[in-house]
């Protein structure tokens, strides 16, 4: 799996976890919600940590509680 298929696993993982759409998401953290939907959409390529931290904090967690996922597992992540 790439990075950027992990980070937006992630993020649909923590929406549905907490009940809380794409579209909310992208209105509480104050993304745009193009740049949310590209994300999700696998069409970025490198996710802006600015972009995680916003989600961190909406979702009131911290950085490493994001990345505490098997999803980014060494082994099963790709570059590019």
């Amino acid at each position: 799996m790439l990075f950027r298929e992990a980070i937006s696993k992630r993020i649909i993982e923590l929406c549905e976890k907490n009940n809380v759409s794409p579209n909310r998401l992208a209105e509480l953290s104050t993304i745009p919600p193009s740049t949310l939907r590209a994300t999700l959409n696998n069409n970025v390529l490198n996710p802006s940590a600015t972009n995680i931290y916003k989600i961190c904090k909406t979702f009131k967690i911290s950085i490493k509680d994001f990345f505490d996922s098997d999803l980014f597992n060494d082994k099963d992540i790709e570059d590019i």
